[in-house]
């Protein structure tokens, strides 16, 4: 049977890639045959990282990037091309999550938030649109968050919820602006996972509490989780879809 998810010669940029999600989206399309740039700042993560991507058989380099400098970012995605040859898929991935009640949130707080989950996105798109353009052909792949669409209550997220519920936006005009130029740009919206940024937060008693109430399935999202989603909006298959976020929480988002 016709694998209908082969990426086989594909590459593939995950940014924010040294843990957590990015790793899981490296190794899932790593899996179905794409090559792999990761993108992070901290660069022995990114060595280990590399060595696992490897050993599924595909070409995996690495580049040190922060995504709060344009700089960086340009540098990279000319560095990706050259060495690559095409850029065929973006995971926009890197983020920030930080928690704080409204009226105490510092300035410096609240631009840390909007230049890495927001601008970093729309600065990383952009870049990599460019190659895209020349080829009239890409897939764009933002991560948002459930937080993209709905807050929660008793937990001060409004600076996140912003930055996420912009990426959300960002990606819906990006898709308009390049539908007719063969670009999809789609976002995934992950719930609570026990991986990364958020694996403290999921093993604190009190918020596993919150995740059996508010989740439907009653747990945390696990390894794997996420696979199919990064893998379908990378692959041909979805090449009718573009401008939507697809909400993977186990049924949060459904009460």
């Amino acid at each position: 049977m016709k694998n209908l998810f082969d990426l086989t010669g594909k590459v593939a940029i995950v940014t924010g890639a040294s843990s957590g999600l990015g790793v899981e989206f490296a190794r899932a399309l790593a899996n179905q045959g794409a090559n792999i740039a990761i993108v992070a700042r901290r660069e022995e993560k990114l060595k280990e990282v590399q060595k696992e991507i490897e050993k599924l058989g595909v070409t995996c380099r690495y580049y040190l990037c922060d995504v709060m400098q344009t700089g960086q970012i340009k540098n990279a995605v000319e560095l990706i091309e050259k060495d690559f040859g095409r850029i065929d898929i973006l995971v926009n991935n890197a983020g920030l999550g930080l928690i704080d009640a409204a009226d105490k949130t510092t300035d410096e707080m609240w631009h840390n938030m909007i230049d890495t989950n927001l601008n970093g996105v729309y600065f990383f798109a952009r870049e990599v649109g460019k190659v895209m353009l020349k080829q009239k052909r890409g897939r764009i792949i933002n991560i948002g968050s459930i937080h993209s669409t709905v807050s929660m209550k008793g937990i001060p997220l409004t600076a996140y919820c912003s930055t996420k519920g912009g990426v959300l936006m960002l990606t819906k005009a990006l898709a308009t602006e390049w539908a007719k130029e063969g670009i999809t740009v789609n976002a995934i919206g992950p719930g609570y996972f026990a991986l990364g940024m958020a694996e403290g937060v999921v093993a604190d008693p009190e918020f596993a509490k919150i995740i059996e109430f508010m989740c439907p399935m009653g747990r945390a999202g696990q390894s794997g989780d996420l696979d199919t989603t990064v893998v379908y909006l990378a692959s041909d298959e979805s090449k009718y879809i573009t401008g939507q976020i697809i909400t993977v929480d186990g049924g949060w988002t459904a009460l």
